[in-house]
């Protein structure tokens, strides 16, 4: 029977790191793919969700009630605290920020430059997204090097 809650444990685990990485998937280049607490509060709060769900769907295979009622909880917890910290943004500071924000921006250069825009007006508004996107990537790298070497 624990041999069952480790499982499950080291499958909820998993997946929110699995989850965390996928969150990258979007960026428009590789040198765009910064650490994010935000994104680390987003896939704690995704996989907690996820925890209360598959826990749901496979009860019958979990019998020890406290267990379950600790599962919930526990998980109900690390969901409140995660979208708490992701909603405050309490723990990002300067670099953390421009970490977060380089991905974000690399989304709009992704989206930007692959979508299948047919009206001018919209392609050249998605072109100066992608011009001030990757001028801000470039002016968030310089900083986040300068302020490390502090």
């Amino acid at each position: 029977m624990t041999g069952s809650y480790l499982r499950f444990a080291a499958m909820i685990a998993t997946s929110t790191v699995v989850m965390f990485g996928l969150m990258y998937l979007n960026t428009y280049a590789l040198d765009h793919v910064f650490f994010s607490e935000t994104r680390a509060f987003a896939a704690l709060y995704m996989g907690a969700a996820m925890a209360v769900i598959m826990l749901a769907f496979m009860l019958g295979m979990y019998a020890n009630r406290s267990a379950n009622v600790a599962i919930l909880v526990g998980a109900v917890v690390v969901f409140g605290a995660a979208l708490l910290l992701l909603r405050s943004q309490a723990t990002v500071e300067d670099v953390a920020y421009m970490k977060a924000m380089i991905p974000h921006h690399s989304i709009a250069v992704l989206t930007s430059s692959r979508a299948n825009i047919t009206d001018p007006r919209v392609r050249e508004l998605a072109d100066k997204i992608i011009e001030s996107q990757m001028r801000e990537i470039a002016e968030m790298k310089a900083l986040v090097a300068e302020l490390e070497q502090r």
